[in-house]
């Protein structure tokens, strides 16, 4: 059995639900159940083992050096996938170089005769190449990588299509998560594929096959009178935000937008700055509505979107509210 590991800051999910929807074309897959990646969670996918399996996915999360580490000895891994090194639980870790340190183990973890996947678009990921004995396998966008993707498109949903490049061959993709974010999360698990041997065309199709698992990840639901909801709840950093913002924009196709953000936790002491440039963020998409939900934080990137955006700035009540015992700083309510 192969057992796989993947690691980032973002992106674990939805690329551990790509890869296992891939390799049950080269042997019966398990993989983690959810986002069940820690200490207790990644475990229990493995009490699922049964004999035949022949590819074990581990998602393997981290709140501090050491613990990817720890993962590794109850499942060690022959192949190891690291997206990248960005923001989430930054104020656990102390800083991203602390981030790199500790996604790194799983790279110091292989064996000699395993696989290394990085992401070369990635600094602090493509420095993890020197702390690996195991070989590497790179991957990155419009990048001198061992798999590429370029002449990536949006449509009017935002789904990304892209060329795969590898080994001498291309293919196009034709995603259908929403969001161009999305392409990183595809060339990674391509990348595995690839590496463990599967064809490039056929990976390539896989990839136009696979369907979103995960709930509350750019989720998108289009109601019978017009209105589409994008839920991307799960969870927040300033570099999913970015990405969320920028998949919105491309399927607003003119219409009315409405964004209803949430706080961002465990960002440490630039929180306040960071919930401002979400904040500059959201005003430079030209949302027509922002309801920010929270307490200081939240404030901090309502009022940074009113400062940028002049016609948001018209649109300011003052009105306060509460939702579920947190505050609640509206703009535009009465657009509503």
């Amino acid at each position: 059995m192969t057992v796989i590991g993947l690691t980032g800051s973002a992106g674990k999910t939805s690329t551990k639900d790509l890869l296992a929807q891939m390799l049950p074309e080269l042997g019966e897959t398990i993989a983690t159940v959810k986002s069940f990646n820690g200490e207790i969670g990644m475990p229990l996918t493995v009490t699922y083992l049964e004999e035949g399996v022949r590819y074990l996915v581990l998602e393997m999360g981290a709140r501090g050096i050491g613990h990817i580490a720890h993962l590794t000895r109850i499942a060690p891994p022959t192949v190891g996938l690291v997206l990248n090194v960005g923001t989430a639980h930054v104020g656990e870790f102390g800083g991203r170089e602390q981030i790199a340190q500790a996604k790194g183990e799983l790279v110091e973890a292989l064996p000699a005769d395993g696989l290394a996947v990085l992401n070369v678009d990635d600094p602090l990921v493509a420095a993890m190449a020197t702390r690996a004995s195991a070989r590497v396998l790179t991957f990155g966008i419009e990048t001198d990588a061992d798999v590429r993707a370029s002449a990536i498109t949006l449509d009017a949903a935002g789904r990304a299509s892209f060329t795969l490049a590898a080994c001498g061959i291309e293919a196009r993709v034709a995603l259908s998560l929403h969001g161009v974010h999305h392409v990183s999360n595809a060339l990674a698990a391509a990348a595995v594929a690839i590496g463990l041997g599967a064809d490039v065309d056929k990976t390539a199709a896989a990839l136009s096959r696979a369907v979103l698992r995960a709930s509350g990840r750019m989720e998108v639901t289009d109601r019978s009178d017009g209105v589409r909801i994008v839920n991307d709840a799960f969870n927040a950093n300033p570099d999913s935000m970015k990405a969320a913002f920028t998949t919105l924009e491309a399927m607003a196709d003119g219409r009315r937008t409405i964004a209803l953000l949430g706080e961002m936790k465990e960002l440490g002491a630039g929180a306040v700055e960071d919930h401002r440039e979400v904040g500059r963020l959201a005003a430079a998409t030209g949302f027509h509505v922002l309801i920010a939900v929270g307490g200081d934080d939240a404030s901090a990137m309502a009022a940074t979107a009113q400062q940028d955006n002049p016609q948001l700035a018209e649109r300011v009540t003052g009105i306060a509210l509460t939702f579920q015992d947190h505050p609640v700083v509206p703009w535009g309510l009465p657009q509503l």
